[in-house]
């Protein structure tokens, strides 16, 4: 088996800054939280390998800032994507309305061959915290209308990460089995080195 024999699915979190999507992440990879806040500069990126129904996939994980400042990496960075993780804060009402915009952001930029198979998955985190102004039901609601899953989370409490990432996983796998990506061939990383660039340009 080559070192490319194995699918990498690239997974894009989104969400306003602050709503923990780097804490999220790092959970999910090295399995640690820190208290300490630092705000995403630009990207970060991790990849991990997991098991989806009995097949191995590399799932590489790309956390975005969340101010607006860097929104115009957005175009960038969503090519190619097979799965986009919405991230709230759900003792926030901005952050869970400021969703829509984002999902509609994405899009625009990603402009992914068939907007409306790419799976969405959103992620109500921080469960651990007092004083919700998002209530579950209401969350649910909107997955509904956009068809997309739904989790509840804590990235401090290690609570819901795994499910939601192999959820993520496995969504992005079937997209990427059933749709061709729009930069023409996924983006692969080997020792944080990019290395093809996308050879076909997206005709929105």
């Amino acid at each position: 088996m080559t070192e490319w024999s194995t699918p990498h699915l690239k997974v894009i979190l989104i969400g306003n800054s602050g709503v923990g999507k780097s804490s999220f992440m790092t959970r999910f990879v090295d399995h640690r939280f820190t208290k300490l806040y630092r705000a995403t500069i630009g990207v970060d990126f991790l990849a991990k390998e997991v098991t989806i129904d009995k097949r191995s996939v590399i799932l590489q994980i790309w956390d975005t800032a969340g101010t607006e400042r860097f929104h115009s990496l957005g175009t960038a960075l969503y090519r190619g994507a097979h799965c986009c993780l919405l991230v709230f804060d759900v003792t926030s009402s901005v952050s869970f309305d400021a969703l829509d915009v984002w999902k509609k952001e994405f899009l625009v930029q990603a402009c992914p061959s068939d907007p409306t198979a790419f799976p969405f998955i959103v992620l109500g985190n921080k469960i651990d915290l007092d004083h919700r102004e998002v209530s579950p039901n209401k969350a649910q609601q909107w997955c509904s209308e956009i068809g997309a899953e739904y989790f509840e989370c804590s990235a401090k409490e290690d609570v819901g990460v795994d499910t939601t990432f192999h959820s993520a996983a496995r969504a992005a796998l079937q997209y990427l089995k059933s749709h061709h990506v729009e930069n023409g061939e996924d983006i692969q990383i080997i020792q944080k080195q990019q290395d093809k660039k996308p050879n076909k340009k997206c005709y929105c």
